[in-house]
């Protein structure tokens, strides 16, 4: 291993901003068990088909409709 490296010349990575960042999200066991599930279909680890799905759905702008049952 060198002493001293020379980085005049390097140059800057061009995927840097596609780099993922690790964040904790909690989801269900009926949710993981379906990406684990569809990823051994797939042969695609079951966190990368969440991102795509996820990349998916935000590429798309997507919305949740949410509607919320009124209490009796």
């Amino acid at each position: 291993m060198r002493t001293k490296y020379d980085f005049s010349r390097a140059k800057k990575n061009p995927y840097a901003s596609r780099l993922k960042k690790q964040i904790t999200i909690r989801l269900d066991d009926a949710t993981i068990a379906y990406f684990k599930d569809l990823a051994e279909e797939t042969g695609v680890r079951y966190q990368t088909l969440i991102n795509l799905y996820l990349r998916d759905c935000a590429a798309k702008r997507k919305r949740l409709s949410l509607r919320w049952k009124a209490s009796a």
